[in-house]
């Protein structure tokens, strides 16, 4: 067991990226609006949290800045789905190139600096607990920040009027109108949030993680947020063992690498992809067989108000 416990330390680590990400989807998706833009929202929080960090020396500040970056470019987002009715998985493509194109050209700049960004911080008294102290206790703020906005979003969906409110606009927003609930304004908002919350995971890589900016940093957990949040049937508690999951993989893919096997490296890169796959096709089995729920009723599907 000594020997699992850095692995599974490092499966936190790895995972707290794709666990912001999948988080932010899944506050966006229960809106009824469709968001494959993270990809691009976690790099532009990465590289909106590294500049900030790195002008001010405040980690927290370049966190604030990331939300805000990832909030901002969702916007165009939510007007091109909620109020032009345009193709949601269109503009979310459109939402990756654009922040994959504007970091690299604004942060050719910061390549090769480092900043002091956030260290690690154990949690007194809880860190030394046999096991689960080391493993969830002796990280950074953000991952106790991650803790706290999984059970925020348990509580929040489902045991507040605001959580059925916005429940009800992704399951039936005729419904919710006919109601007076202003189905607009709430995907508007919950658009910007849950943008900001994916782009704090990119913050995470560059602020917490590495302390340091590359082009193309977030490597594709974007795209395994999505399907996390299939996998997690839109809950963040399961999205958090999901994310967990992936993080361990990609911690024992590089332990293995360390560890100067013969297996060639492209090959143990594959790993958190390949799972990714998996999950897909269990996923789409699951679907055919009529098992899979938790899914918005109006995900993906735009909503014309009409005169009453």
């Amino acid at each position: 067991m000594e020997i699992l416990i850095p692995i599974l330390a490092a499966a936190v680590r790895s995972g707290t990226p794709i666990l912001y990400a999948t988080l932010g989807e899944i506050v966006t998706e229960k809106s009824g609006v469709m968001n494959l833009g993270l990809e691009g929202l976690m790099l532009l929080g990465a590289l909106s949290g590294f500049a900030v960090t790195s002008a001010t020396g405040n980690p927290w500040l370049g966190v604030a800045a990331a939300f805000a970056a990832g909030a901002f470019f969702s916007l165009f987002h939510a007007v091109v789905c909620i109020s032009l009715g345009g193709n949601q998985v269109v503009s979310g493509l459109a939402l990756t190139m654009l922040g994959t194109g504007v970091t690299a050209i604004l942060g050719r700049d910061y390549v090769g600096q480092l900043i002091k960004g956030f260290a690690r911080l154990p949690v007194p008294f809880l860190s030394d607990i046999p096991l689960i102290g080391p493993i969830f206790f002796r990280h950074d703020p953000l991952v106790y920040l991650s803790y706290g906005l999984v059970a925020f979003l348990c509580w929040f969906l489902w045991r507040t009027k605001s959580g059925l409110n916005l429940r009800a606009v992704g399951d039936n927003p005729r419904a919710a109108d006919s109601l007076g609930i202003n189905v607009v304004a709430i995907r508007y908002i919950y658009t910007m949030v849950g943008g900001g919350i994916v782009a704090i995971g990119g913050a995470y890589l560059s602020v917490s993680y590495s302390h340091m900016w590359t082009e193309g940093m977030s490597a594709g957990r974007g795209w395994i947020a999505v399907a996390l949040v299939i996998f997690a049937i839109w809950n963040p508690a399961r999205a958090a063992f999901g994310s967990y999951l992936f993080g361990g993989v990609e911690a024992c893919q590089l332990r293995i690498q360390a560890a100067g096997t013969n297996i060639s490296a492209p090959l143990l890169l594959m790993l958190p992809y390949v799972l990714t796959i998996t999950v897909l096709v269990v996923i789409s089995i699951r679907k055919g067989k009529g098992i899979l729920f938790g899914a918005p009723a109006s995900l993906g599907t735009p909503f014309y108000r009409e005169e009453r």
